[in-house]
């Protein structure tokens, strides 16, 4: 019989994803996915948020569950540029949101930066 920690920690480790970038995607510790390695049964729901997480259908692992999902491609790896399995469309927007947003901070920064040289200078007046 199946372990079913042990087989998603098999092909998370298979798979060369980080626990703390998982972790980070699925918004929850280190230590609960260490915790789920060692748990003989999992919830269909986590199996399938951990399978979107690192882009791989764990119903190869889990013919007895039903755990096919629109979301999932072929692959069984997960691309380090893209770890949680985004469309090129969908990475190109929160790319360039990303961008827009630094270009922003930066704007701010140099405002701020000229304001405290200002004031500086009035007082050494």
């Amino acid at each position: 019989m199946k372990h079913d920690g042990e087989v998603i920690e098999k092909v998370i480790r298979r798979n060369g994803v980080s626990i703390a970038e998982l972790g980070r995607v699925l918004n929850v510790n280190r230590r609960s996915i260490y915790n789920w390695f060692n748990q003989r049964r999992l919830n269909n729901d986590l199996i399938i948020r951990i399978g979107q997480a690192i882009n791989y259908d764990f119903s190869k692992d889990f013919p007895n569950y039903s755990l096919r999902c629109n979301m999932f491609s072929d692959s069984a790896s997960m691309d380090p540029s893209n770890p949680v399995g985004m469309s090129a469309e969908t990475l190109s927007y929160w790319q360039n949101k990303y961008i827009e947003l630094l270009e922003k901070y930066n704007g701010l920064l140099t405002q701020q930066t000229e304001v405290i040289q200002v004031k500086e200078a009035a007082y050494a007046a």
